[in-house]
């Protein structure tokens, strides 16, 4: 079993414990009491109809649901090394999930050792392209990279909730509420491979994201995603 570090030890207290466990049952609680849409793409049913990996890709303002939609599908998650991380980092577990820590600027390279390791063992990474720190809905290069090394699609996710409050964090991060509706679309899928145009391709990405992201929320609010105000 792999030692933590002296940075991860530092971030676990009693309030982590407390709170992770509150925010379990809060989960649970808004998992019972929401009703929730999928709109997947025939070419995703055909990768879960055959078995196959894949990389889910969504907003890293449109997380905080997806624990509960997702429980027992084998999923890991990159989780920062922040002291915020520690909470869902510990209540992934709880879902069946796998929590791996790091991020682009702390532990990247340990973190895409334990991806990579990972998918070898059937997970399927959920990942925010523009998240640990943005900017907001804008794809990085550390998905296209894990794409490029497994060979494993990038599947866009869009989300939207009926119920929600918007926190002021870089983000716009949001809170669902109980006693709602929420929809996941599905893009098409994206291969990375050597010869792919990372910055073309990133951008090729985002708008995929925005626009079921724009899906779910006509969907479920009736008025379209605006990307400009998070």
């Amino acid at each position: 079993m792999a030692r933590k570090n002296r940075s991860e030890k530092k971030q676990v207290s009693w309030k982590h414990i407390i709170g992770s466990a509150a925010a379990y049952w809060y989960t649970l609680f808004l998992g019972w009491t929401t009703r929730v849409y999928w709109f997947k793409t025939e070419e995703f049913e055909a990768l879960e109809k055959e078995g196959k990996n894949y990389i889910y890709a969504t907003w890293h303002n449109q997380q905080l649901f997806l624990l509960y939609p997702y429980r027992g599908q084998k999923v890991c998650a990159l989780i920062s090394l922040s002291k915020d991380g520690e909470y869902i980092a510990r209540i992934l577990p709880k879902f069946g999930m796998k929590a791996v820590r790091g991020s682009s600027s702390r532990g990247g390279a340990r973190a895409l050792i334990k991806l990579l390791q990972l998918t070898r063992e059937g997970y399927h990474p959920m990942l925010t392209p523009d998240g640990p720190r943005g900017p907001i809905y804008q794809v990085q290069q550390g998905i296209l990279f894990l794409a490029q090394k497994t060979g494993l699609p990038i599947i866009p996710v869009g989300t939207a909730l009926s119920h929600k409050i918007k926190v002021g964090s870089w983000d716009r991060m949001r809170v669902p509420l109980p006693f709602g509706k929420t929809a996941l679309t599905y893009g098409k899928a994206f291969y990375i491979t050597k010869e792919t145009d990372f910055e073309q391709v990133a951008q090729e990405i985002k708008k995929e994201i925005d626009r079921v992201t724009d899906l779910s929320e006509q969907f479920i609010n009736h008025k379209p995603f605006d990307n400009t105000k998070g």
